[in-house]
């Protein structure tokens, strides 16, 4: 609903407008008190008078100057009053679209408002028959009993009523859950499942509508060419048998024609559609009651109307008459004649003739085709009679003499049936007549009371269809003979329609009936089918489909209109109806199985939006109803279903991929929280076991002064480190308070997902605004996740500009979060050089990705570089694994050791054992020791100004990387004390104390120039620079080296220190995984 609202007093106008108010005030039923200068009864303050929704002139010139309200005036713009709210309910009109989309649209003009006049008997309950009663009742049905028998022909129609019945069931419930606009079922699934099963069940729906066209079409030609002028064919049979052929072409010519007779009539007048659907629905009405008027007098009075049979063979009384026994005519009888019927079966016009061998043993007899209610036929007709194609329409229990070896000879006049028959055949051809229980949905907004009607129309119209239907099965069978119901064209009856035969008081009746019966509903569904698609079109989820949104200026879906006759041309080509009747009730029935799979989900999910007013529901009866179309659809077609259901998925997996997202409160969206939350509980107790061990990413992000993500490339190799797999959680924090920073913080969150969007990090962002980016830090890695979903490694980038930063104190947030990893017992990749990972579009052809094993991590080192292999980027490069041996160690058996664990590991890798020999510490670890210590005392006792410290820091660095680069021709003895070379020199000591001669900081600077390095410090760096050189000397030229991460110094007074070990320990490396393990083992030997 719309909440922008505004709330005008009387008394808000001044000037002329105080005339005004007073001619209101003045006006008659206005309560005393109520004008101006009047204080209104009880509390002294002015009436408010009625709002005026988006009034942008009132807007402006209006004030809030009452007193009761005071208190919420600054919020009237969101919260608008109850008085604003309820004036617009009462004239909220249904709606073509959504709720949001209307507001769109009544952002631009406002629609006149008419009140709907049609209640549930005009708008729900006569639609809903119309739909539903049509072409399979006059075409088929006497031939389904015929061939089926009275007993599965009642469960055929048992069974589809009862899907329908449940259908509308779930449908009440939903259609009465809020307000249904125009779109019918295809609004109800969309917004109850979501926009992809909304589309695809749209489409297929659609797709059915359309189908039911060309049935529709394809009924109204068949009465026409059979029934009321079979000379009006333009194919012919040319061969005897071939009339079934030139039918179809026929069918095919007729049926193109009318089509586009139709398609220009709803082009051009569809509101001569809606206007002739009463005559329409006339017609059908008229040909039930002729039909029940017929069956009565069958009771008194049963018609003539003879059947020829020979032998128990039905005879086709098309080119014959009248139905004599031919073999016993005698010179003395008929002198020298024969009848049409010796003709057809002897070669000769004579008596002596040679006849078809079963003409000369079996005796022709008449029967009645319609004996009456009163006759006991029922019993003969109760069982099926199923039979091959080209098989004789034979009548049980009537003596006939069989002929050996009979060959059927083409030609005779025999009623043959034209197709193989079968009970799922039977099904999938009746069950388009139950169809058309969404008429009365989609006319929802013209209803009075549509929450009313619709439940209430739908299921009356149902119950009367279903007696109509049970009981012409029951009234067929017990009133016309089998073989006459199993002649499918009426050949048997001179080619009359079978059904038209029993009706009163003329078969004309029903003939003229059906065929505008049939020729209606095809103008109903080529008008319907192309709304259907315009709504899908219009709501966007299916991007190649908007085209199909335009039409003419006044709406009409012109192009939708094209696409639609094209698609129902293709069923006019099949040209049978008993080809295209499963086709349509695939589709159908998949549009059902979801409408009862929408009120089953929203039932169980107990969503709080889930009021409907339709009480009689359960889910267990929307479960049976979803079972039952899902077991119809494999009975009518097995084939049929799986490619219905292929469309569908190809449908819902491109709206999945390519479609807009929409946000319509569907129920597979709270499906999807209970399934969440249900697996969350599982997961709740205790850690995986190892062989489910796999890295859940809490990634680290920076952000710049703009709410950019500093570093994309963590991103990137987040991508390639998970592969769409388990949890991921980006992370970033914003400093400042969340009162002050929210909009730069949605900004923010914004940035990430759409650069995870680009990067394909499948995950989750979690941004945090904390009054200090430490605190902040420290929060995520407690609490993000949730439940058994947490993550169990940060990966974060190496603070690069640790040394030039405003703060000398900022890498303490770094060591911090060491720290903090380390006591949460989790993992830590940290990621130096992050700028030069590769992009997810890159590929390295060759390389290696080297692994550093030195201390045992839990294996986190061996599975980080298996996973990295998986993707795209790593996938060429050798994976090598190098350890370290002590003096004491045998290098050579452990070389071994390790290739058998990595063989039990299932890892291929290249393994070598570096030696490290235990040598004297050089003088350059001496001196990087000194100016680490150096630097540290400087920072610490010398207060410079900013600029100072700044030169200072970078005087030192710059001094690490001279001294650095003539490593190679030092010398690993150990130098004597007196040649250690100091960062301060005596020259410089006496320069600068003849400099600040006399200052307070002459103190500090004696201490300093007295520092010895610590020996614990001295070993460090020791370690350091040894290993980095053994790492360069085999691992300089890596894709990536993979090392072990020391972890930060119990005594936090030597934090800077770390940091200093940690970038001598990967000097000179290009890409640098540090990894730090969780405490846990994460891989395993055993299966």
């Amino acid at each position: 609903m719309p909440t922008n609202f505004t709330v005008v007093p009387v008394e808000a106008r001044a000037g002329g407008d105080r005339e005004e108010a007073a001619e209101r005030a003045d006006a008659p039923g206005t309560p005393e008190g109520a004008g101006p200068g009047r204080s209104s009864p009880g509390d002294g303050a002015p009436r408010e008078n009625s709002p005026f929704i988006h009034s942008v002139e009132v807007e402006r010139e209006s004030c809030f100057e009452g007193k009761n309200m005071a208190l919420f005036e600054e919020e009237m713009d969101s919260n608008p009053m109850v008085s604003s709210l309820l004036n617009k309910l009462a004239t909220y009109t249904n709606l073509t679209q959504g709720v949001v989309e209307h507001e769109e649209d009544e952002d631009s003009r406002r629609r006149e408002y008419k009140a709907p006049r049609m209640g549930t008997f005009i708008g729900v309950y006569l639609p809903c028959l119309q739909n539903i009663l049509g072409v399979i009742l006059f075409l088929r049905l006497t031939w389904i009993v015929g061939v089926a028998g009275v007993l599965e022909s009642f469960l055929i129609v048992a069974m589809c009523c009862t899907c329908t019945m449940l259908t509308a069931i779930s449908m009440s419930a939903i259609a009465t859950n809020g307000v249904v606009p125009a779109g019918g079922s295809y609004y109800m699934i969309s917004r109850s499942l979501g926009p992809e099963f909304g589309g695809a069940v749209g489409l297929c729906f659609y797709l059915g509508t359309t189908f039911a066209g060309a049935m529709y079409i394809l009924g109204t030609i068949e009465i026409f060419l059979t029934y009321i002028s079979p000379s009006a064919a333009i194919f012919h049979a040319e061969t005897a048998g071939g009339e079934a052929a030139a039918l179809l072409h026929n069918m095919r010519v007729y049926g193109t024609g009318t089509l586009a007779l139709m398609a220009v009539v709803v082009f051009v007048g569809v509101k001569y559609v809606n206007k002739l659907s009463l005559v329409f629905l006339a017609c059908v009405v008229l040909s039930i009651l002729a039909i029940y008027a017929g069956v009565i007098k069958t009771a008194f009075d049963p018609p003539d109307i003879p059947v020829c049979l020979l032998g128990n063979r039905t005879l086709a009384k098309c080119s014959f008459d009248p139905c004599v026994e031919t073999k016993l005519l005698n010179s003395s009888s008929v002198t020298g004649t024969t009848t049409a019927l010796w003709g057809l079966f002897c070669d000769g016009c004579s008596p002596s003739a040679t006849c078809d061998p079963y003409f000369v043993q079996n005796n022709i007899t008449k029967i009645q085709g319609i004996p009456g209610v009163a006759s006991g036929v029922v019993l003969d007709n109760l069982w099926s009679a199923y039979s091959e194609k080209g098989a004789f329409v034979e009548k049980a229990h009537m003596p006939s003499a069989p002929v050996p070896e009979e060959s059927r000879a083409s030609g005779l006049p025999y009623v043959l049936t034209d197709s193989m028959t079968y009970f799922t055949l039977l099904v999938g051809i009746y069950f388009p007549s139950v169809t058309g229980i969404m008429a009365g949905s989609n006319r929802s907004g013209d209803l009075k009371d549509a929450q009313k009607s619709i439940p209430t129309g739908t299921i009356l119209a149902i119950v009367t269809t279903s007696l109509i239907y049970l009981s012409c099965v029951v009234l067929f069978g017990a009133c016309i003979e089998g073989v006459v119901l199993r002649d499918k064209f009426g050949e048997a009856l001179q080619g009359n329609l079978v059904i038209g035969m029993l009706a009163w008081p003329s078969p004309w009746v029903i003939v003229i009936g059906s065929f505008f019966s049939t020729c209606g509903a095809g103008l109903q569904s080529l008008t319907g089918a192309p709304r259907l698609l315009q709504a899908i079109a219009r709501d966007g989820i299916v991007p190649f489909l908007q085209v199909f949104g335009h039409g003419k200026a006044n709406g009409e879906p012109t192009w939708a209109l094209l696409l639609t006759v094209l698609i129902c041309e293709t069923g006019i080509l099949i040209a049978s109806l008993d080809s295209v009747a499963p086709i349509l009730s695939m589709f159908f029935l998949m549009c059902y199985l979801f409408v009862n799979l929408a009120c089953a989900v929203q039932t169980l999910l107990r969503t709080p939006n889930w009021r409907p007013r339709f009480k009689y529901y359960h889910w267990t009866l929307s479960f049976l109803g979803m079972s039952l179309c899902l077991a119809l659809m494999f009975i009518c077609s097995w084939y049929y279903a799986l490619f219905a259901m292929l469309i569908a998925g190809c449908i819902y997996k491109y709206i999945e991929y390519r479609g807009a997202e929409k946000e319509w409160g569907d129920g597979i969206r709270g499906l999807s929280l209970n399934a969440a939350r249900y697996a969350l509980l599982r997961v709740e107790h205790g850690p995986p076991h190892t062989k489910n061990w796999r890295p859940q990413l809490l990634v680290m992000l920076g952000l710049d002064a703009e709410q950019a993500v500093r570093h994309p490339r963590l991103l990137s190799f987040t991508s390639q480190l998970k592969a769409g797999k388990g949890l991921t959680i980006v992370g970033s924090v914003l400093e400042g308070t969340f009162l002050d920073k929210h909009v730069e913080a949605q900004r923010a969150e914004e940035n990430i997902r759409s650069l995870m969007g680009a990067e394909k990090a499948k995950g989750f962002c979690q941004l945090v605004v904390s009054s200090s980016l430490r605190d902040g830090t420290s929060h995520l890695i407690q609490s993000a996740g949730l439940g058994g979903m947490k993550h169990n490694t940060v990966l974060m980038a190496w603070p690069q500009s640790w040394r030039q930063a405003d703060d000398p104190f900022s890498w303490k947030n770094f060591v911090d979060t060491v720290r903090d990893t380390t006591a949460a017992h989790q993992a830590l990749l940290v990621a130096k050089n992050i700028d030069a990972f590769p992009q997810n579009q890159e590929r390295f052809s060759e390389g290696h990705v080297d692994v550093w094993w030195v201390v045992h991590d839990g294996g986190m080192l061996m599975l980080l570089p298996f996973l990295l292999r998986q993707h795209k980027v790593w996938r060429k490069c050798r994976m090598r694994i190098f350890t370290v041996a002590q003096v004491d160690d045998n290098s050579i058996q452990m070389k071994k050791d390790l290739q058998v664990f990595l063989y039990h590991l299932r890892i291929s890798a290249d393994v070598e054992v570096v030696e490290m020999v235990e040598n004297d510490i050089s003088a350059f670890t001496y001196e990087k020791t000194l100016m680490m210590e150096q630097r540290s005392q400087m920072l610490k006792q010398m207060q410079l100004s900013k600029t100072e410290r700044e030169r200072e820091a970078q005087l030192i660095h710059d001094r690490n990387t001279a001294s650095h680069t003539t490593v190679a021709a030092r010398t690993e003895a150990p130098p004597a004390p007196d040649k250690v070379q100091m960062t301060w020199t005596k020259e410089k000591l006496s320069a600068e104390r003849l400099k600040e001669k006399g200052s307070a900081g002459a103190a500090g600077f004696r201490d300093l120039f007295s520092l010895k390095p610590d020996q614990s410090n001295v070993r460090r760096m020791h370690t350091a620079v040894k290993l980095n050189s053994a790492i360069l000397s085999r691992s300089q030229d890596a894709q990536l080296v993979l090392l072990n991460m020391p972890g930060p110094p119990r005594n936090r007074q030597g934090d800077e220190n770390y940091m200093e070990f940690l970038e001598v320990l990967t000097e000179g490396l290009n890409r640098v995984l540090l990894v730090r393990g969780g405490g846990r083992e994460v891989i395993t030997i055993y299966s």
